[in-house]
């Protein structure tokens, strides 16, 4: 379970930064006539020394940085709830009002144990989506910081070549 959860997490991670990862190629224009073929082994060139002075490679597969948040312990729930709420009702209507009071305050603990227990466990799923969804931005906005570094220097080693970069 918990690898499919990090292998879940790994691709949502390449989806969410693959858009924005397309959108940052660059416009490479041979500015001073050169071949197909010279322009081919320059951005090869330019490529490996990029990446070898920002330690980004482009053409790997998105990885994170952290791993995911980790899921909480579930907190009671609705049917959680609804026994301890019975319980303690019971307990306390037989204590007040004797043996119907018991029945009357069972059924009045469980519904409100349950509205609480539901409640409580609505609340954790939240937390965890909202964790999730901050790590989730966090490991896109790293990625996209790498990407920009490893672009600017693939840009210069270009424009160091006699190329114009966009």
């Amino acid at each position: 379970m918990r690898q499919k959860i990090v292998w879940m997490s790994l691709i949502v991670l390449a989806v969410m930064v693959a858009g924005p990862a397309l959108a940052q190629e660059l416009i490479i224009y041979p500015a001073k006539g050169q071949s197909e073929d010279q322009m081919e082994q320059d951005k090869f060139q330019c490529y490996s020394w990029a990446k070898k002075e920002t330690g980004f490679d482009p053409m790997q597969m998105p990885t994170a940085t952290a791993p995911p948040p980790k899921k909480q312990a579930q907190k009671g729930g609705a049917g959680r709830g609804a026994i301890g709420g019975a319980a303690a009702g019971a307990a306390i209507g037989g204590i007040t009002r004797g043996r119907k009071g018991a029945g009357r305050g069972a059924l009045i603990g469980a519904g409100s144990g349950a509205l609480i227990g539901g409640m409580r466990r609505e609340k954790q799923r939240n937390q965890e989506a909202q964790s999730r969804n901050q790590w989730e931005r966090e490991q896109g906005n790293a990625y996209m910081q790498k990407r920009n570094t490893y672009n600017r220097a693939y840009g210069a080693c270009l424009e160091g070549r006699g190329y114009t970069v966009k």
